[in-house]
């Protein structure tokens, strides 16, 4: 039977999937993300999911460790949903083009090689 909603209970479950995706490389949609804890999609549900990734990220940013959040992605265009967007000074005015996608990237690149092993707390390179 599938669970009714996304609870703060599943924070340890939705961390280590995000960190299993970095250490792979690779983003996860809402959906696939959402199905791993018993869930379909629903627009409740991915809102529920937000407030979880919101709650990663901070506890990140106090650990030192960049953030987990850009991994999950809309299948549609493979980049963060609008509020992954809000309030990011840096980010570009476009969340949909070249330069989000851009963005994007870079952001993921920072998450896949913290998760890899190749950046310390302060971003130096561990294999240099």
């Amino acid at each position: 039977m599938l669970a009714a909603m996304v609870t703060p209970a599943d924070l340890p479950d939705v961390r280590a999937l995000l960190i299993a995706a970095a250490r792979g490389g690779r983003d996860l949609s809402y959906s696939e993300v959402l199905l791993a804890l018993g869930h379909r999609f629903t627009r409740p549900k991915m809102r529920s999911l937000c407030k979880l990734l919101d709650a990663i990220d901070a506890e990140g940013r106090a650990a030192g460790q960049p953030e987990l959040a850009v991994l999950v992605v809309r299948e549609s265009d493979r980049l963060p949903g609008q509020g992954w967007w809000v309030g990011r000074s840096d980010a570009p005015a476009d969340w949909t083009g070249p330069a989000a996608r851009a963005y994007v990237d870079a952001c993921q690149a920072r998450a896949f090689a913290w998760w890899a092993g190749a950046v310390t707390a302060a971003g130096c390179d561990r294999l240099a």
